[in-house]
């Protein structure tokens, strides 16, 4: 833990304006914990600062083809990868202490907490910034640190609570604070100051928006509301509130087709509402070639990893008809063979089949076609996420779902070319919302945090819900209890002598 604590600022951009400014670097020189704020652009450099640590959402893993969003995937039986990602070691729930990608997980996350209390001190020392600015500046940061403290808590239960800059190494001999403590103490403070702000509904260039506090806020309060919490109804209250008040909003919008989300030019656009920013010459999109076939010859980028691969059984599983389950919509099949590997004159340049399901999400390609520089951002929230958040949550508040519940459901279910759900039984209706969440926000990273906080698994073969402690995955592999939460990384628990092991590892 020491070295992810104590750590020296490098400034990034200054006055951001696009997405393209917001990528780059311009140093003026060194910001470290002693530097002063002593201007609005250094001010901007320190919050901007605490955007850096995004990037661990879909940076990369361990391995060949390995990356950090795979985690979240393989652990739900749902997904797999080649070898040397060490996805067996998830799907056969085989992992421990010292396994790819936890640490990065644990590390990237911290070091993104760390900037944005720095961010949060040093922006509060400020005396000249307009009020405005100062609490917006403030509002990001800590909108910032909601969300890494979220993730963490998600994936490892109780965990060190940090607000404040660490500057001896004797502070980082830090012990676990309960989950529910840092709920209550930091994540949903910091998000019910940051719906004070000005903030805008939409960020183009990719920044904290009121939109993104309130889907943040919704899905916390949906979480708390759930297991391990159980804070009961009026948290899910609290949720449909916050899901509410962005869909009346009307900022955001559905796209018409799955593939306006793959096209660049729909960035922080349209459905998106927080993504991880990226453009083809600064950084581009690693998750472009991990989602790639093994060595098929379909792309210009030298490797492809098929690093993240979907479960035939979960593909097989959408309802009949459903189009995201159609040839190049969520999934592909087939694609043209490259130049660079298939000479002039043969069949495979015009159609090679691929002997399975790939994933279609993170296909960019003009990156496969051209130039392996992929230039689509990656999603952290969009509005059919804060959409079903709403159905889920009003109608168990409600006790049954009303008729925005209803709508914000099927409006995602007609998109799919699928018939409207009727019911308004409370249970019934949820785990229809469930499901949708299921196909909608497969493999973004969502469906592992649906299973720990309903502790329930749709199971692909018999479309049951199971029980997630007993339910046996397509790879033949039953989860415990022990599955709940990740291991605390060992190089922490060598690091920090006050952390103790999560059970059973």
């Amino acid at each position: 833990m020491k070295k992810h604590l104590i750590y020296t600022l490098t400034a990034v951009g200054l006055v951001l304006s696009s997405c393209n400014d917001f990528l780059e670097e311009a140093p003026t020189g060194s910001l470290t914990t002693s530097s002063n704020v002593s201007s609005p652009e250094i001010a901007r450099a320190f919050v901007d600062g605490a955007y850096s640590n995004i990037t661990t959402w879909n940076n990369g893993g361990g391995g060949w083809g390995g990356n950090n969003a795979s985690l979240l995937e393989f652990l739900t039986g749902k997904a797999d990868g080649n070898s040397q990602t060490e996805a067996f070691k998830f799907y056969d729930l085989e992992y421990d202490a010292r396994a790819f990608y936890i640490d990065n997980w644990w590390s990237g996350m911290y070091s993104g907490i760390a900037r944005s209390n720095l961010a949060i001190q040093k922006i509060g020392e400020f005396t000249t910034l307009p009020a405005a600015t100062k609490t917006n500046m403030i509002a990001e940061a800590k909108f910032l640190r909601a969300l890494y403290y979220f993730q963490l808590v998600r994936m490892f239960g109780d965990i060190p609570k940090i607000t404040s800059l660490i500057t001896n190494l004797a502070d980082v001999q830090t012990a676990r604070s309960p989950a529910r403590e840092i709920y209550d103490e930091i994540i949903i403070p910091d998000l019910l100051e940051a719906e004070k702000s000005t903030l805008p509904w939409r960020d183009v260039a990719g920044r904290a928006s009121m939109g993104a506090i309130k889907a943040l806020l919704a899905d916390v309060y949906l979480t708390y509301a759930g297991y391990p919490i159980r804070a009961g109804n009026q948290y899910y209250a609290e949720s449909a509130k916050r899901s509410k008040e962005l869909l009346d909003n009307g900022t955001y919008t559905l796209f018409k087709e799955y593939t306006d989300m793959i096209n660049p030019a729909n960035r922080n656009q349209g459905e998106f509402i927080f993504q991880v920013q990226h453009e083809k010459d600064i950084r581009n999109n690693g998750m472009t070639p991990v989602t790639l076939p093994t060595l098929r010859g379909i792309a210009a980028y030298s490797d492809e990893y098929g690093g993240l691969t979907p479960r035939k059984e979960f593909v097989e599983s959408f309802e009949k008809g459903d189009k995201r389950a159609q040839e190049k919509q969520f999934f592909y099949t087939f694609y043209k063979g490259h130049p660079s590997d298939y000479p002039l004159g043969d069949p495979r340049r015009d159609r090679l089949d691929l002997g399975g399901y790939y994933i279609y999400k993170y296909f960019d390609k003009q990156a496969i076609d051209n130039d392996a520089k992929a230039n689509i951002n990656f999603t952290i929230y969009r509005l059919p996420d804060v959409m079903l958040m709403y159905a889920e949550a009003s109608n168990r508040a409600e006790g049954k779902p009303n008729a925005q519940a209803l709508k914000a459901l099927n409006d995602i279910r007609a998109r799919a070319l699928l018939p409207p759900v009727t019911t308004t039984n409370v249970d019934e209706f949820e785990k229809a919302v469930w499901a949708e969440r299921y196909f909608e926000l497969c493999y973004e990273d969502k469906m592992w945090f649906d299973m720990i906080r309903t502790r329930k698994v749709r199971n692909d073969l018999t479309r049951n819900w199971d029980d997630f402690v007993g339910h046996t995955t397509v790879f033949n592999k039953t989860f415990t209890a022990k599955n709940l939460l990740l291991p605390i990384p060992q190089r922490e628990i060598d690091n920090n002598r006050a952390l103790k092991q999560n059970e059973g590892f």
